[in-house]
């Protein structure tokens, strides 16, 4: 009877976890993607005025309820401009640090790093991403305050904090003298400034500011990490348009990974971003959820049970059932230009379906006027392609090399105009 009882539990165990990650294409599986000019109730877009007034809406308001949750209504920033340098970076740059309180004096504050040319004679256009070690991760300039917000396991990092050895640290990330020389100014937070990344990290973050009386927890189609790493990036282009060296008409949002995710649900909310850029973002960002290739949904809430609204867990074994699909994800930002970039070797993420979102979501883009990607074939290895939805996949792994921010400039300085 012991026997059978452990091979009972053995069996629950092992149906428990989520399948080995497929990466064999043949087995990547059928589906078929919901249009996103096609109505929940049926009937065909047939103009730009039912997509803004009537469809795009309706996919958003799908994105809230099933995948990233309802965010709450923005509360007014405060902030305090903490310190200021004229010269830093040998003269090259404009330094400042600001301190936003996002959700009232009582909950967590997020800390702005700011860099902006230091020979610009008028506002200049940003990119605005957040980052996974700290501002001072980003760069070795001295002046960078260490965070002191919980920071995963790592390098460095005692007792869930940074410590001084880690300044810099990410900086191969961050091509900071490179952004600025091509014109732009570039704004970062650290994203556990608003939700420190584990499991019960809930507690600490600026979602209890925003409960309703007796409320415990988010609901099952509230927002948790990424819709609050998401509302972090728009209460600091609040900042961004206070801030007179700033173009805030132009300004990029980024991020790499889950906080690819992030920048893209960013972008879909908030229509004052003026592009969007998404790196290596895989399950839950650019990649085609229907795909069984890499990172699934269920393997993705598995780990993750946090990131997402608590209604996506329903789809862990029934992806085909979501009503919307990440091309729907791109198609909200249209016609903005919007950036997907994937790596090689990065199977996880799924660059073929990352790329196959952009395709998906072309046709959203022609409606309203605007070149698409443009092809329906992936293009080559180090190969960017596109028109108002840009595409290129490199050599090498999973991470942000100077290879993607050159193309993340180039499609700026296309769309922007070149500095």
């Amino acid at each position: 009877m012991a026997r059978v009882l452990f091979l009972l539990i053995l069996a629950a165990a092992a149906e428990a976890q989520p399948p080995e990650a497929n990466y064999d294409e043949s087995k990547a599986g059928s589906y078929t993607l919901p249009d996103p000019l096609v109505f929940t109730g049926g009937g065909r877009v047939e103009n730009a005025d039912q997509w803004r007034k009537r469809r795009r809406p309706e996919i958003l308001r799908l994105f809230e309820e099933q995948v990233y949750g309802r965010t709450p209504r923005a509360r007014r920033i405060e902030y305090e401009v903490t310190s200021r340098k004229t010269d830093a970076l040998g003269g090259l740059a404009i330094r400042k640090e600001v301190t936003i309180w996002v959700a009232g004096r009582q909950a967590p504050a997020m800390q702005l790093l700011l860099y902006i040319p230091a020979d610009a004679r008028k506002p200049v256009p940003a990119f605005l991403g957040p980052n996974f070690r700290g501002n001072h991760a980003i760069h070795p300039d001295p002046g960078i305050t260490i965070s002191k917000s919980w920071m995963r396991p790592g390098e460095g990092v005692v007792e869930n904090r940074a410590t001084e050895s880690t300044r810099g640290a990410a900086r191969s990330r961050w091509p900071v003298e490179m952004i600025l020389r091509r014109g732009y100014a570039l704004a970062t937070y650290y994203y556990g400034d608003i939700f420190p990344d584990h499991k019960d990290g809930l507690s600490q973050s600026i979602l209890p500011a925003f409960y309703r009386g007796g409320q415990t927890a988010p609901a099952a189609d509230e927002w948790n990490a990424i819709g609050a790493w998401a509302y972090g990036l728009s209460r600091a282009l609040d900042y961004l348009e206070k801030d007179s060296a700033i173009d805030a008409k132009h300004v990029a949002v980024l991020g790499h990974s889950r906080l690819g995710k992030t920048a893209l649900w960013a972008g879909a909310q908030d229509e004052r971003f003026a592009m969007v850029i998404s790196n290596d973002s895989g399950e839950g960002g650019a990649a085609i959820a229907r795909r069984n290739f890499g990172e699934t949904v269920e393997r993705i809430n598995t780990a993750f049970p946090h990131w997402f609204a608590g209604n996506f867990k329903q789809y862990n074994k029934r992806v085909n059932d979501l009503p919307v699909d990440q091309h729907m994800l791109i198609s909200l930002v249209a016609p903005r230009p919007v950036y997907i970039a994937s790596a090689q070797d990065d199977k996880w993420a799924d660059p073929k379906g990352e790329f196959l979102s952009g395709v998906a979501a072309s046709p959203v883009y022609r409606l309203l006027g605007a070149p698409g990607l443009g092809m329906a074939e992936m293009p080559g290895v180090h190969e960017p392609v596109g028109g108002r939805i840009g595409y290129h996949i490199r050599a090498g792994k999973h991470d942000v090399t100077e290879y993607d921010w050159e193309q993340f400039l180039n499609f700026a300085d296309k769309h922007f105009g070149k500095r």
